[in-house]
Formats: structure tokens, sequence, C-alpha cells
């Protein structure tokens, strides 16, 4: 018996073996095809770490950022070869979406001051390969409202692609740290502290949060708003890095890359690596570990209340998460979690999987709940009006309300992971571009018609709506937990 186990473990670990190499050889294969590795591909400037990042103030902070971008500067932009200095490609000096041609570079981090003396302060935090930019609008809301706003540049963004080979989610979270003291060194000590995070920046706000309660030396936010937060990501990023085995030999360094895309957005990476799907994996096995271990020890009693915007249908981040690894855990704390349904009048419905009509019912758990429930929806199929169907903390009962003056675009099925930060009048996302501010491309504006395998970007992304129909009611909700 022993010898037939034994015959049985070495002919599975054999097939194992195999199936491991077969892998190997066909990620090595599939990583060669596409365009050769750019400058910013390969170059990986010297932003800060954990350590370093701890021991710095927010001068400090500017000063070292400052000379992150003349180094990218230096070493990409300036080293250009003659077939990359072309229009399209956001390092090129002469290329209108140069962010060096805009009034304020976006990728930058920045504060807002409001007019008279501040009456509390919010930090930002944008999503993964993003920049400073997507919260700008949220930013520009809390300064109108008496508030500071800091918006950070989380390591590794804001430069070129290939500084998110070499970082991991330790170094965001210090910067994290960096702003929130910064924030409340301008405030002081009682003035309210609000913490805004976007996708990526979303699971940032949380585990900061969470650190802020054990580690009574942090400062403690006194709210919390979470966009397309990353509670939770695909099971696809669980390997990501197995991906990237082959990137060890020079000759197959491609393989770090999941995407190399031209670079024509200023404000965003197109090209994405493998290290940054891992990163952001490890934050969110981090973050729910912490929030069970806390929500069983009863430690989630003083967290500050959390107000989330989110999309039932987000092809990015798992909205189920959303609910099953947080809401599901929050205390009675004056929470709300805000839904925005897919269109049910749309004249594309008979071209979207039927699935999609039952998620909203599989993904929220019955009430009574300890947090407010809010799902912005058609009052019926086939309908364009839209209400916000409520339902409070601990109550059974639904209420709805109409909202007038608000409704889908006949064209737009659902709203998507990266659309809710941006009003329809973005300059560089919205469907009508702001003229007062130009940089160089206008994306959410593009309706293109044409031949496949023209276009340097998937068809796909141009698909996916980058603006939010209901960006005023998001605000307004956002605007009304300011004090």
């Amino acid at each position: 018996m022993r010898r037939s186990l034994t015959r049985w473990t070495k002919r599975l670990i054999l097939v194992l073996a195999v199936v491991a190499a077969t892998l190997f050889v066909v990620r090595v294969v599939d990583s060669q095809r596409g365009p050769p590795l750019e400058l910013w591909h390969t170059f990986v400037p010297e932003d800060l770490q954990a350590d370093a990042i701890d021991k710095l103030d927010w001068n400090g902070w500017m000063a070292a950022e400052a000379r992150l971008f003349d180094q990218v500067r230096r070493e990409v932009t300036d080293r250009l070869d003659d077939e990359e200095r072309r229009a399209d490609n956001r390092y090129f000096a002469g290329s209108p979406i140069n962010p060096s041609h805009f009034e304020q570079d976006w990728n930058r981090s920045y504060v807002m001051e409001p007019d008279g003396a501040p009456r509390g302060a919010v930090v930002l935090l944008h999503g993964l390969t993003d920049a400073p930019y997507s919260l700008r609008h949220v930013a520009r809301q809390y300064r109108a409202q008496g508030f500071v706003a800091i918006g950070l540049r989380i390591p590794a963004h804001g430069t070129v692609p290939a500084a998110l080979t070499d970082t991991v989610w330790e170094d965001w979270l210090a910067a994290t740290r960096l702003a929130v003291r910064e924030a409340r060194r301008r405030i002081g000590p009682q003035q309210p502290l609000h913490v805004v995070g976007f996708s990526n920046g979303g699971a940032l706000a949380m585990k900061y949060a969470l650190d802020a309660i054990e580690n009574p030396s942090l400062p403690r936010p006194d709210r919390l708003v979470l966009i397309s937060p990353m509670i939770g990501i695909t099971a696809f990023a669980r390997f990501a890095g197995l991906a990237a085995l082959p990137a060890i030999l020079p000759s197959f360094a491609k393989a770090a890359w999941l995407s190399r895309v031209p670079e024509f957005i200023p404000f965003k990476y197109n090209s994405f690596p493998v290290n940054g799907a891992r990163q952001s994996h490890r934050l969110t096995v981090s973050l729910q570990a912490q929030l069970q271990r806390m929500a069983q020890a009863g430690q989630l009693a003083t967290l500050a209340p959390v107000q989330t915007f989110q999309s039932v249908l987000d092809f990015t981040v798992s909205t189920r998460a959303v609910i099953s690894a947080l809401y599901n855990l929050l205390p009675t704390n004056g929470s709300e979690l805000v839904l925005f349904d897919r269109n049910q009048n749309t004249r594309l419905g008979p071209m979207l999987r039927p699935a999609t009509d039952l998620l909203l019912d599989r993904i929220v758990p019955p009430a009574p709940r300890n947090w407010r429930l809010s799902i912005i929806a058609n009052t019926g199929p086939d309908s364009a009006d839209m209400v916000e169907r409520v339902t409070p903390a601990g109550e059974t009962t639904e209420s709805v309300k109409p909202l007038p003056g608000m409704a889908y675009p006949r064209d737009v099925f659902s709203l998507s992971h990266v659309a809710l930060p941006f009003p329809p009048g973005d300059s560089l996302y919205g469907i009508e571009p702001n003229p007062a501010e130009e940089f160089g491309v206008s994306l959410g504006a593009v309706a293109a018609r044409g031949e496949v395998g023209v276009l340097v970007l998937s068809p796909a992304s141009l698909l996916r709506i980058s603006w939010n129909p209901f960006y005023g009611f998001l605000m307004e909700r956002v605007g009304a937990g300011i004090p």
C-alpha cells in the first residue's frame, strides 16, 4: 500500500512539474509578442520607500518629488529616440499631452487652501496606475466648503509605468501616513479630518483608519469617503506574481508586464506591470484579514463612519467584497453604501448578459443592516425615470425618493469602475469637456468608428464609460457630510 502511494505521489509531482513547465513556456512565448520595451518600461526612478517616507515632513516629501520628476525628465524625456518623439507620447516634450505644458501638472501632490482659515482637512488618495488628477474635483468641493485639501501622489505613480515594477504597498501606506500627519498639522487637534480614497486609494484609506485604531500615535480620521474601493479584486491577481517569473531572465523582461500600451494619457499609466496587480492583491488580503480580526475583537466600534459609492457592475474591483468583507462587518456608526444599478432603459438591453439583472439581489444581504443602503436605479424596466431606494440602518422598510432631472443616457448601460469621480465636464474624461482646461486629448468625448486593428488602444477601453452622469448627486451626498 505504501509503495502504491509513493508511486502515485511521484506521478502527481511529475504531472504538476510538466504542467508548470508548460505554463512557463506559454507565458514566455506570450510575453514576447507586441512592441518592444520603451524607456518608460525599463527606467525605474528613485522614488521614496516606507522607511524614508516615515522620517519626512511634507516639505521634504515635495522636495523629493521635485527631484524625482527632474530625474524622469533627464532619463526618459531627454533621451527619447526620434521615432519616440510623437504627439501621442506623453513623455515627448513637444507633445500636446506632455504635462509640462499645463498650468498645473496633476501627476504631482498638491495642496488646495480654502479662502480664510480652514475648518477641517481632507486627504485624497488616488487609484492604481492613476494620479492625483482623479480626485481633483472632490478636492475642489472640500476647498469650497472651507477644508484644506491634500492630494497625495502615491509612490511609484505619476512618473513612468516602470516605477510600479519596484514598489510595495507598504510604501503607499507610509505616504498615506505622511499626508494625514500634514493634514492634522495644518488644522490642529480639534477640527475634522476626512480621508477620501478612490479604488486602490480606498483600500489605503481603510487600512490607515484601522491602523489608527490600533496605533494611538496615528491621527484618526473623522470620516471616510470611498469611491469604487478596492476591498477585493479578482482571483487572477493572487497568481499574478507567477506570470512575471520568466522576467528573471533578461531576455524575457517583457514577462514583467501584463500590458504594454502607448502612453497617451497625461495623468495615468496605460501600461501595467505584473507587480502592480500583485501589490494590490497583497494590500486587499492584509486589509480583509485586519477587518475580520478587529471585527471579532470588537475594535471596529470606534471606526469613523464610512460612506461608499460603488457601481453594481465593476470589472476592476469586487462589488460583492465591498459588502461582504467590509460593510457586513461594520458596527452601527452612521455608515452608508450608495450603489448605482445598471440602466434598465438602455437601447442595448438585448445585448446585455441576463445575469446582470440578478446581481443586485445576490450581493445585498436582507435588511435590517447596520448601515444605510441607497440604490440609484430606474423606476422600473424600460423607464427613464430614476429613483433613490433607501433603507435606513436598522430598518426593514425601503422608501423610494424620485430623482427629477437625473437619467442614464440611452446608450449607457451602466457606470464603470473608473467613471464615478469624473463629472461630464471633466476636460480629460468627460463627454462634454470643459473648454477652460485643455489637456491635449478628450477621451470621454471620443466616439470612434472604423476598422479593427487600427487604433493604438483597445476598442474595449473606448466602450468603457469614463464619466459619471450622476456626478452631481454623488458630490451633493459627499458635501452633505462636510461639517
